[in-house]
């Protein structure tokens, strides 16, 4: 039985999509980390990076979301193109979600709806970063139907997670000016791995206040110093 150490995250999302297409047995292990339930001695034993998610199967330990995505499909030999030219290509599109879209997601939503002040310049400068990230897939699924070609892979459950989350730095605008990133999130809507992982997470139940508690669990390098 794999545990799976999961917050309703983007990034556990994906790889909650990738469990459910393949049909495997695990165990939700719920971290809220709005209670700073990522900072217990239990979970650093298993990710001493205090994120989620993180997966436990038999004796292997991972954790990072594009870690765990390489791992599971590379184990079961699917989702991952055999070809090496494909893999190759499939392998730049998922580093290009993980090192670019993920983390200027990140940070442009921490600067637009958690940070305590609104900075301008932050808030401009990793919002326009999402935006070309964006142009950059919408070409490429313009041309292709999955970021790898026309091989469902990994990489397109990681660029799901994102936006899925696309409105928190779009707001009601979402995803309409990327219309064949649309495209492609209408067709990922109507897989059953993806319905079930919704599913999934409709099934826990996190805090959702952001309150002095939750901040200093999620940033907790902000908490000014004691001399």
């Amino acid at each position: 039985m794999l545990d799976f150490y999961f917050h309703a995250t983007p990034n556990s999302m994906k790889v909650a999509v990738l469990l459910q297409e393949l049909e495997l047995q695990f165990a939700v292990k719920p971290i809220d980390i709005f209670k700073g339930e990522q900072h217990t001695s239990a979970f650093g034993a298993i990710n001493p990076n205090a994120k989620v998610p993180a997966i436990v199967d038999g004796g292997a330990v991972v954790f990072d979301s594009h870690a765990i995505l390489l791992y599971l499909a590379d184990k079961h030999g699917t989702f991952v193109p055999e070809d090496r030219r494909e893999y190759a290509t499939m392998l730049s599109w998922l580093m290009l979600v993980a090192t670019g879209l993920s983390p200027f997601s990140g940070q442009a939503i921490h600067f637009m709806h958690y940070a305590p002040e609104q900075i301008p310049y932050a808030i401009n400068r990793y919002r326009k970063e999402v935006a070309r990230h964006y142009g950059v897939l919408d070409e490429r699924l313009g041309r292709v139907r999955y970021l790898a070609g026309d091989r469902y892979t990994i990489a397109d459950m990681a660029l799901w997670g994102w936006a899925a989350s696309a409105g928190y730095v779009f707001g009601v605008d979402g995803l309409t000016a990327y219309p064949n990133v649309e495209r492609f999130m209408e067709e990922m809507a109507a897989r059953p791995a993806v319905q079930h992982a919704l599913e999934m997470k409709s099934a826990h139940v996190f805090k959702g206040e952001l309150d002095d508690q939750a901040r200093k669990a999620m940033f907790p390098q902000n908490e000014k110093q004691v001399a």
